[in-house]
C-alpha cells in the first residue's frame, strides 16, 4: 500500500482514513498519531483476520488461493460494507480509479504471506 501511495496511484492510505474517522473531532480533518494509529489498527485487524483462518483451517495446510481469496473477501466485505457505512472512503465501484488496484494486490500478498506463516506454524 505504500508503494501505491507512493506511485501516486491513491491518496493516503485506508488504515489512516479509518483511524482518523474514530478518532475525536472533525471526521476528515488529520489528527495528531493517526499514522502510527493506523498502522497499529491494521497490522491487530490483519492479526485478528490471520487468528480466524488458522481456527477455520484446524491444523489443516492452507492452501494460497484459498488464503488470497479469503483476503481479497476481506477487503471487499470492509470496503463495501462497513467503511462506506462510517463515511471514511467511497466503496471500491466509486472509489479513486488507482485505489482498487492496489487494495486488491496488497490483499493478495497478505493471503499469499498468511498462508506461509500458517503452514509454517503448521509443521512445528
Amino acid at each position: 500500500m505504500a508503494l501505491g501511495e507512493w506511485a501516486g496511484l491513491m491518496s493516503e492510505q485506508p488504515p489512516k482514513h479509518i483511524v482518523r474517522a474514530a478518532m475525536p473531532g472533525a471526521k476528515h480533518r488529520p489528527k495528531r498519531g493517526e499514522g502510527a494509529l493506523g498502522t497499529l489498527a491494521h497490522f491487530g485487524f490483519g492479526i485478528g483476520c490471520g487468528t480466524l483462518l488458522h481456527v477455520l483451517a484446524r491444523g489443516r495446510h492452507v492452501r494460497q488461493p484459498v488464503a488470497v481469496g479469503y483476503a481479497l473477501s476481506i477487503w471487499i466485505a470492509s470496503y463495501e460494507g462497513w467503511v462506506p457505512r462510517m463515511g471514511v472512503l467511497p466503496p471500491i465501484s466509486r472509489d479513486q480509479p488507482g485505489r482498487p488496484i492496489v487494495m486488491a494486490a496488497a490483499h493478495a500478498i497478505y493471503g499469499i504471506t498468511l498462508a506461509y506463516a500458517l503452514n509454517r506454524l503448521r509443521r512445528r
